[in-house]
Parts: structure tokens; C-alpha cells; sequence
């Protein structure tokens, strides 16, 4: 394999460039027709890697479904860039987006989505640790009515660490939401269109997309897939990685238990408070009517700080409602999650 500073890639396709039949439909040629399946490979330095990565999937969905590839360079130093231009040259089913800078993966993303015109949409990384020949397998999990397949990385070729810390996380995200997959995380997906109009795609919530998925009704799944070593290039998984996460699992958790009912949360915090403060306060009252002094107490004040506090909370509580009403105003003519209707209007 050329290396990403020499002179312009060879072929990679077995041919120097993808054959252009003419169709039935018209003269419509199967180029011009529209993706069946989309994929989208964000990338931070990976020159090394794509061709590869370009390659097999073409072998993977040559002659069994309509395909575009979109690799999103997420603000690469290296000749990522020039790596694509050849590869879309070889093969105009390969596209590319290059972003300003480095984002992170949830914009890279989101570029992608946004450019997605096919009904199915898969994601994967681009280091080679995904195997493209997994692909049928998780179209036909897609076939069967599932909504979101996700890859499950039996035998994981990565540092027992890193095997430990994911295990430990997918553990948790399983008590917490519910959602019980091997690898939540995993890179590798199949979705329908449809799941990313329906869920919100941003800071590193991408690694929830089953969790959001399933908090909206739509069916999840996964199907074990085969895992490599890095070829090329170096992993950036770690401690700040791991913390990252847990932070976005305590907004996952809320987004998706109470951010259709703020004052479940926000009030009853704010009960508990007040209720607190408020027993303190009676209790206080009853030693000042036996002749006591409670004026220099401690206890006074946090009694009453309890109370404000627990007022506080249930203002929020009431305000996180009206913003929620007005939000389902402004949006009321989205489609509502309705899978299917039966019978004619």
C-alpha cells in the first residue's frame, strides 16, 4: 500500500475506475440511481487507512446493494484529504467532506448524516478495526424490522485495560437505562433514516444512539462483528475518555426520563428539600414555644435554607415545563412516532 506522501494512489477497485452500464429505466445509468445504503466513516488522520477501508467495502456491496461512501475528515493534518479526492477519481460512490477543524466525531458525524440519501445509514470507524465484510450482516438484521443494529466485537483485539474500562461501562449503561448491550459503544452501526430525525446527535452523546433509539421506540439489536488491531495510526481511548462518558450517561439518563416531564425531577427534589426544612422549622418552633432559644442555632438556618432551596427546585421544575409546552407548540406538525396505520383514512 502506497503511503499517504507518495505520488497518487493506484487503483483500488480492480479496475481504474467503477464501470458505467446503462440501466432499463430509461437510459438511467446505476451510478445516477439513488444509494440504497450510506455509509458514513469519520476520520482524523487515517490517509494510511482509507484505501484499505475503500476497498473492502466495495467487495462487501458490489453487486448487492446501491451504495455511497462518505469519508469526513475531521480536521486531519495528514494527506487525508488528497486520499479521497483519488479515491472519489476511482470510484464516484466515493464522497468527501472535509470539515474547518477538528470537531470530534459527533460533528464529523452529523456532516455525514446530513448528507445521507439513502434509507439505511451505517457508521464505522476508519482505523480498520471494523471488518466492511460484516456489512450483509447487519443489512439483514435491518431487513428483519429492526430499526438499529449494533456491532458486538466478540473477540476484541485491543489492550486488556481498554477490555476491562469497556466492560465496566457497558455494565453500567445497562443498569442505568435499561439498554442491555455487549458493546454499546461500538463504532460500528446500522440504522434507519428515519432514527436520526427522531434523536439528538451532539458532544459525545453518538456513543447513546441505541439508548435514545430505544427511548424513542424504535427496535434495537446487535450482531457480533470482527474486530482487528490497529494497523495504522494510534488509538486516542482513555481516562479522559472513560470520564467523558460518565458524564454523558447522567445527561442520558435525564434527556431521557425527564426531559419530556421537568417537574418530575425538579419538584420532587424541591419537595424533599422543602418537606426537610420544613420539619426542621416545626421542630424548632415547638422548642421556642417550651421557652427555648433557637435564635443562635445552626439548625435554624438550614432549615431555612432547605426551604428556599426546595422553592427553588420547583421553580425550576415549573419553568423546564412551560419551555417543554412551547417546544411541543412550535413543533407540533412533526411526524409523531407512529410505526404503522392500518386502514384508510
Amino acid at each position: 500500500m502506497p503511503s499517504a506522501g507518495s505520488g497518487p494512489c493506484e487503483p483500488r477497485f480492480g479496475r481504474p475506475a467503477i464501470s458505467r452500464p446503462v440501466a432499463d429505466d430509461g437510459g438511467k445509468r446505476d451510478d445516477e440511481a439513488a444509494p440504497e445504503v450510506f455509509l458514513v466513516v469519520p476520520g482524523l488522520n487515517e490517509a494510511e487507512s482509507l484505501p484499505e477501508l475503500a476497498e473492502r467495502i466495495h467487495e462487501a456491496l458490489d453487486g448487492l446493494r446501491r451504495y455511497e461512501l462518505i469519508f469526513v475528515d475531521d480536521g486531519s493534518t495528514d494527506d487525508t484529504w488528497k486520499v479521497i479526492g483519488q479515491l472519489n477519481r476511482e470510484n464516484p460512490a466515493v464522497r468527501g467532506i472535509r470539515l474547518r477543524a477538528n470537531f470530534g466525531k459527533a460533528m464529523a458525524l452529523t456532516a455525514g448524516f446530513d448528507q445521507a440519501q439513502a434509507d439505511l445509514v451505517v457508521m464505522m470507524d476508519a482505523d480498520l478495526q471494523d471488518d466492511p465484510s460484516d456489512l450483509p450482516n447487519f443489512l439483514d438484521k435491518i431487513a428483519e424490522g429492526l430499526d438499529v443494529v449494533v456491532g458486538w466485537k466478540v473477540d476484541r483485539r485491543d489492550p486488556l485495560n481498554r477490555k476491562v474500562l469497556s466492560r465496566i461501562f457497558n455494565g453500567t449503561v445497562g443498569i442505568v437505562t435499561g439498554v442491555k448491550l455487549h458493546d454499546m459503544n461500538c463504532g460500528f452501526k446500522a440504522l434507519r433514516k428515519e432514527v436520526l430525525a427522531a434523536i439528538p446527535i451532539y458532544g459525545d452523546l453518538f456513543r447513546f444512539i441505541p439508548v435514545l433509539a430505544k427511548w424513542q421506540g424504535f427496535r434495537i439489536a446487535e450482531v457480533p462483528v470482527k474486530h482487528h488491531a490497529r494497523k495504522h495510526g494510534r488509538s486516542r481511548y482513555g481516562l479522559e475518555r472513560i470520564l467523558r462518558g460518565l458524564f454523558d450517561l447522567a445527561s442520558i439518563v435525564f434527556l431521557t426520563r425527564y426531559s419530556r416531564k421537568p417537574m418530575h425531577l425538579f419538584g420532587l427534589i424541591g419537595l424533599l428539600a422543602a418537606g426537610v426544612g420544613f420539619g426542621v422549622c416545626v421542630y424548632l418552633t415547638v422548642l421556642w414555644a417550651l421557652g427555648q432559644s433557637i435564635g443562635t442555632r445552626p439548625l435554624l438556618m438550614l432549615g431555612v435554607l432547605l426551604i428556599m432551596l426546595g422553592m427553588q427546585f420547583f421553580s425550576l421544575g415549573l419553568i423546564g415545563e412551560f419551555l417543554t409546552f412551547q417546544h411541543q407548540r412550535r413543533h407540533e406538525r412533526d411526524l409523531p412516532p407512529i410505526r404503522a396505520i392500518i386502514g384508510d383514512r
